[in-house]
C-alpha cells in the first residue's frame, strides 16, 4: 500500500513541487496534535485553530501560484494574438500550423494546471478527511462553512476556477479560429456547436467538466441510479462526441423505463381478485407478481450483454415481448388459464431491458449531462412506480366486445399492451443507433496526426498527475490507508463472469448489497401483499389499495430533494445509512398484529414509515456503493448495476415466494409470517453495517 503523500510526490512536476499541499507536513500534525490531547498537553480549540490557520496557509499558497501561472499563460496567449492579428494581414500556411503548435503548447500547459488543481483539491479532501477520523469531529463542515462564503476566503479559489475558464475559453477559440474552415465566415461565438477537432480541447473540455461535475441534488439521484463511472478518469478520457449525442434515444430510454415500472405495479392492487377469479387462493398473487422478477433475473444478464453490440435490437425485442406477455396476461381471464397468467408475467420480465437504459445512459450521453440523465432515470422509475397503481384505480370498466373481458383484472394487460405497441412504433422511426466505434472508444475516429497527439499528451500528463478511482476506492474502504497502488492494466479489464465480479467485492461492499437486498426485500412484501392484507382487514376497494400504492409511489422525489439537497449535507452518509436502517426495523416492527386489534392508522402509518425510510437507504446505499466498488465494475457486461440490480431482482422473488408459502397458513397468519424474515434480514444488515463500518473506523 503507498501512501498518499508518497504518491503526490512521485507525481508532482518538479519545477513545481513547492507549490503542492504540504500533505505529508499536515499528516504528521495530525498525528502530533492527535498524541498531544491525549496526554493531556494542548486542548481542542487550540489545535483547531492552529490547523485551520495551517490549512489556510496551504490554501493560499496553492492559490497564488495559481494565479502566477494563469498570468503566464494570459501574457503568452496576448503575445500568440498579436501574432495571429500579422497573419490575417499576410496569411502563411506554415507560419499557421506553428502558431496552430504554439497554442496547443499552450494547451498543454493549461492541462497541467488543470490537473494541479484536481491534485490539490484531492490532497485538501483527504486531509480533511483524516482529521475529521482522527478527532471523530466534524471539522470539514466548520472548515467548509466558514470559508465557503467569505470574501477573504481563498478556499473556492480552488473548486472556482473562474480565471481558468478565461483562460480555456481563449485556447479554444483561437484553435478554432487557425482550423481550416473551408471559406465559412462563421466564428465559435455565432455556431457554438460546431465541433472544434483537436484532441487539446477534447482534454481540456473533459478535464474541465470533472471540475464543474454536478449540483448535490443530481448528483445523489444519479448515484441512486447506480450509472457507474469513474470519479477520476484518465487525463486523455476520450470525450463523447455531442454530435454523435441524440436526445430522442435518450427520451426513449427513459420512456422504456417509465413504462416497465409502471407495468410492474400497475397489477399490484387487482392481483389476488384476478388469482381468485382463476380459482387459486388470494395469496397466489405473489407468484403472479413475483415471476416477473423471475425472469428478470435472467434477462438482466442477456440485455447487460446484449448492449455491448446494440441498444436498439435489445429494446425493439423488449417492447415486443413485453406487448405479448401483457396480452397474454389479459387474455388469461378468457381462458380461465392461471399458467397463461403466470406465463404472461414471465414474458414481461423477459423484457426487462432497464440494464440498457442504465449503459446507454453511461455510454452514449455526454459527460456534462449525464448526471441530469441519470437523475431522469430515477424519476422516471419513480414516476412509474407511482402510475402503475394510480391507473390501476381508473380501470374499473366492466364490459365484454365478441369474446374478449375488458374489466378491473384485465384492463391493466390491454392498456399496457396497447402502450407498448405505440412505444414500438416510435421506437422504430425515432431511435437512432450509436456507432459501436464511437461506443465502445467514446470517441470518433481520430486521424493518424490526431492519435499521435493524444498519445504524446497522455504520456507527459497521465503518469505524473492521474489518481485513478481504483486508488480512491481504496481509500474510502481503508482509513488508515490514503492510496493504493495503482493496478496493472491487466488487473483493471472489467469482469468476464459473475464469478469474477463477486470476487471483487470487499467486504462492505457486500454489506451494501445486503442491505439493497433487505430493503427491497421489505418494499416488496409490503406492496405485493398490501391488497390482500387490506381486504382481509379492512375491506378496502380496489381503488383504495391503488390509492394507498399511489401515495406511496409520490413520495419517492420528494424524499430524494430532501436527502439529495439537505440531508446529505447535514450528516455523514453511513450516519444515514445506519439510521435508515433502524427506522426500517421500527417500521416493520410497527407492523405486526400481536396485540391489539389491527386498524388503519398502525398500518398505514408503520408502512409509510417503512417505504419512506427504506427510499432514504437505497438512495444513500446506492450513493455509497458508486462510490467504493471497484471502477473494473464501472464497465463490462458483469458491471455494477447488474450486481444490484440482480439482488434486489432476488430479493424480490423470494419476498413474492414467502407471500404465496405464508398463504398456506391462512389470511389470518399472512402478514405476521411475512414480516418476520423481514425483521431477521434487516436486525442481520444493521448488525452487519455496525462491525463493518467498526472495523473500519
Amino acid at each position: 500500500m503507498v501512501a498518499f503523500g508518497k504518491r503526490l510526490k512521485e507525481r508532482q512536476i518538479q519545477e513545481w513541487q513547492g507549490y503542492y499541499i504540504n500533505y505529508k507536513l499536515m499528516k504528521k500534525k495530525v498525528k502530533q496534535y492527535a498524541h498531544q490531547i491525549e496526554v493531556g498537553t494542548i486542548d481542542r480549540p487550540k489545535v483547531l485553530k492552529n490547523f485551520s490557520r495551517m490549512l489556510d496557509n496551504q490554501i493560499e499558497k496553492i492559490v497564488l501560484f495559481l494565479l502566477e501561472q494563469q498570468g503566464l499563460l494570459a501574457s503568452k496567449l496576448t503575445k500568440l494574438g498579436e501574432q495571429q492579428d500579422a497573419l490575417e494581414e499576410r496569411p502563411q500556411i506554415s507560419k499557421i500550423t506553428e502558431l496552430r503548435e504554439v497554442y496547443r503548447g499552450v494547451g498543454h500547459d493549461l492541462l497541467k494546471l488543470l490537473f494541479f488543481v484536481e491534485m490539490n483539491a484531492i490532497g485538501l479532501r483527504k486531509i480533511l478527511k483524516k482529521f475529521d477520523k482522527r478527532f471523530r469531529y466534524r471539522f470539514t463542515d466548520y472548515y467548509v462553512k466558514t470559508r465557503a462564503n467569505h470574501p477573504y476566503s481563498q478556499l473556492q479559489q480552488v473548486f472556482k476556477h473562474v480565471g481558468l475558464g478565461a483562460v480555456v475559453g481563449a485556447v479554444s477559440r483561437n484553435l478554432h479560429e487557425l482550423q481550416d474552415r473551408q471559406g465559412s465566415y462563421l466564428s465559435i461565438y455565432d455556431s457554438p456547436s460546431l465541433p472544434l477537432q483537436d484532441p487539446v480541447v477534447d482534454s481540456i473540455n473533459a478535464a474541465v467538466d470533472r471540475l464543474t461535475h454536478s449540483t448535490n441534488f443530481l448528483n445523489f439521484m444519479a448515484q441512486h441510479a447506480l450509472i457507474m463511472q469513474e470519479e477520476l478518469p484518465a487525463p486523455i478520457e476520450q470525450r463523447i462526441d455531442e454530435e454523435k449525442y441524440h436526445f430522442m434515444s435518450l427520451l426513449l430510454n427513459l420512456a422504456n423505463t417509465f413504462l416497465y415500472m409502471v407495468n410492474t405495479y400497475i397489477i399490484v392492487p387487482t392481483a389476488d381478485n384476478y388469482s381468485m377469479s382463476l380459482g387459486a387462493a388470494a395469496t397466489v398473487c405473489g407468484i403472479v407478481i413475483g415471476a416477473m422478477a423471475v425472469a428478470q433475473v435472467f434477462s438482466s444478464v442477456y440485455f447487460s450483454a446484449w448492449s455491448n453490440r446494440s441498444y436498439f435490437r435489445p429494446l425493439v425485442f423488449s417492447s415486443i415481448v413485453l406487448f405479448m406477455g401483457n396480452a397474454l396476461y389479459a387474455l388469461a381471464y378468457d381462458l380461465n388459464s392461471l399458467t397463461v397468467l403466470l406465463l404472461g408475467r414471465l414474458f414481461c420480465g423477459f423484457g426487462s431491458a432497464r440494464a440498457v437504459n442504465r449503459r446507454y445512459i453511461s455510454d452514449c450521453v455526454p459527460l456534462k449531462i449525464r448526471m441530469q440523465a441519470s437523475a431522469g432515470f430515477v424519476s422516471a422509475s419513480a414516476l412509474g412506480m407511482a402510475c402503475g397503481p394510480a391507473l390501476a384505480g381508473i380501470l374499473q370498466t366492466n364490459l365484454k366486445f365478441y369474446k374478449l373481458t375488458f374489466n378491473d383484472v384485465t384492463l391493466p394487460g390491454w392498456v399496457m399492451a396497447v402502450a407498448w405497441l405505440v412505444y414500438l412504433i416510435w421506437l422504430w422511426f425515432s431511435f437512432k443507433e450509436p456507432s459501436r466505434v464511437f461506443v465502445e472508444n467514446n470517441s470518433p475516429l481520430a486521424s493518424n496526426s490526431e492519435k499521435a497527439e493524444k498519445s504524446k499528451l497522455e504520456k507527459d500528463i497521465k503518469q505524473p498527475l492521474l489518481i485513478t478511482s481504483e486508488e480512491k476506492k481504496e481509500d474510502d474502504e481503508d482509513p488508515e490507508a490514503d492510496e493504493s497502488e495503482e493496478a496493472p492494466d491487466e488487473f483493471r479489464q472489467p469482469a468476464t463472469s459473475m464469478v469474477s465480479a463477486y470476487r471483487l467485492l470487499t467486504p462492505s461492499v457486500k454489506v451494501q448489497l445486503l442491505i439493497y437486498f433487505m430493503l427491497k426485500y421489505a418494499m416488496e412484501i409490503l406492496l405485493s401483499e398490501s391488497s390482500v392484507v387490506t381486504t382481509y382487514y379492512f375491506k378496502w376497494s380496489t381503488s383504495t389499495v391503488a390509492i394507498f400504492l399511489a401515495c406511496l409511489g409520490l413520495t419517492v422525489l420528494p424524499i430524494n430533494i430532501v436527502v439529495g439537497s439537505y440531508i446529505s449535507n447535514m450528516f455523514e452518509d453511513r450516519q444515514i445509512l445506519l439510521a435508515s436502517e433502524i427506522v426500517v426495523c421500527i417500521g416493520i416492527l410497527l407492523s405486526f398484529n400481536i396485540i391489539i386489534p389491527y386498524s388503519v392508522p398502525q398500518y398505514v402509518c408503520s408502512g409509510l414509515i417503512m417505504f419512506v425510510s427504506a427510499e432514504v437507504l437505497e438512495g444513500v446505499n446506492l450513493s455509497l456503493l458508486s462510490r467504493v466498488m471497484s471502477s473494473r465494475l464501472s464497465r463490462g457486461t458483469y458491471n455494477g448495476g447488474l450486481l444490484s440490480t440482480e439482488a434486489g431482482t432476488i430479493a424480490r422473488v423470494i419476498a413474492d415466494a414467502t407471500i404465496t408459502v405464508a398463504g398456506f397458513f391462512g389470511q389470518s397468519q399472512l402478514l405476521n409470517i411475512t414480516l418476520l424474515p423481514s425483521l431477521v434480514i434487516c436486525v442481520t444488515s444493521i448488525v452487519a453495517t455496525c462491525c463493518t463500518y467498526n472495523s473500519l473506523y
